[in-house]
């Protein structure tokens, strides 16, 4: 099925995260071959796109992905970039943030990471960290947090103005199906590397984390950098409905090769 961008976008006007099921199927055919084979066409198309976008080194896309732990970040990039050639794609993962980050701003170590002329970079967790965990834990208070959003939206207005396109993604898991992952993880010897008992500690604040991303993506959903939630109990939904989202973005752009200039015509390939 072909899925709207306005489906799933964040109106500030109208926004609650309640309006959002974490186990919507909606991306979904119905049938898992049928799944896979369009999961297989989109991304297909994406990197018949990024190809373009890459060699044309005109445009920049950023896609940002946001969500608990367990949401499926890694599993996302994994799928939905399947079929791309590595080139003009590039990946930035924010941790908790060094001491030389600590001594600058906290947008420093974020800009230092924007996508370039023809690349597309994703960004496994973002800034948003700064209005998120930071929030649940009370290190900021409420002033500091909507000084902050309006920063991130100046800085992402910033960025869409000199050339990029933004694309900002939360992948919304319910806390059962949290649950069931980071017993997974616990269970499955091939994931116990991926587990982390302070993600336990995150967990019983829940509900913290549930109110500061409602509030974090009803005032910094732009027009020109829109927030989506995105279901994502099933995987399979959540990587059809990101790769739909991430295509249609990237066919609204005017990309095209590069042409071969003219005074090329006169070469000629020599024995």
């Amino acid at each position: 099925m072909t899925v709207t961008l306005e489906q799933y976008r964040v109106n500030p006007k109208k926004f609650s995260l309640k309006q959002f099921k974490p186990d919507d199927r909606s991306a979904r055919t119905g049938d898992k071959a049928s799944d896979a084979s369009l999961l297989a066409e989109l991304t297909h198309q994406i990197n018949l796109r990024q190809d373009i976008l890459h060699a044309e080194a005109k445009h920049k896309v950023l896609l940002i992905l946001q969500g608990m732990d367990t949401s499926g970040k890694d599993g996302t990039v994994k799928h939905v970039f399947s079929a791309c050639d590595p080139l003009g794609i590039r990946l930035a993962s924010f941790k908790a943030p060094s001491a030389d980050e600590l001594a600058h701003d906290y947008l420093w170590r974020v800009h230092h990471q924007v996508p370039t002329k023809g690349e597309l970079t994703i960004f496994n967790r973002s800034h948003y960290e700064d209005v998120l965990i930071v929030k649940v834990h009370d290190w900021i208070d409420d002033a500091e947090c909507k000084r902050r959003y309006q920063q991130i939206n100046d800085f992402e207005r910033m960025l869409s103005e000199t050339g990029t396109t933004i694309i900002k993604c939360f992948l919304h898991i319910s806390k059962d199906e949290q649950k069931e992952r980071l017993q997974e993880r616990l269970d499955d010897p091939t994931k116990h590397w991926k587990f982390n008992p302070k993600d336990l500690d995150e967990r019983a604040l829940w509900d913290r984390y549930m109110d500061a991303y409602e509030l974090a993506l009803k005032e910094t959903s732009t027009k020109y950098a829109p927030w989506y939630v995105i279901p994502a109990d099933s995987k399979t939904n959540r990587n059809l409905l990101v790769s739909q989202i991430l295509l249609e973005s990237l066919n609204q752009l005017p990309l095209a090769y590069p042409a071969k200039p003219n005074e090329w015509d006169q070469l000629t390939i020599k024995d």
